[in-house]
């Protein structure tokens, strides 16, 4: 059971991933980075939110 959970928040932290991958590179972040320095909340906060998911889905299918 914990490998399914472990899988299901591995995809999920892997599909957030790519939307903060795409918000990224959307025209509006790349407006916002030249105007502030800094890419939109919205790309950061994804971006960040998949990573975690991603190491918390990989830790509990690695864990024994």
């Amino acid at each position: 059971m914990n490998k399914i959970i472990g899988l299901a928040i591995l995809v999920a932290g892997v599909i957030l991933l790519y939307f903060g991958y795409t918000e990224y590179n959307s025209t509006a972040s790349q407006v916002t980075e030249v105007v502030t320095g800094n890419p939109t909340d919205n790309a950061i906060w994804f971006l960040v939110g998949g990573a975690v998911a991603a190491i918390i889905g990989l830790g509990v299918l690695l864990k024994k």
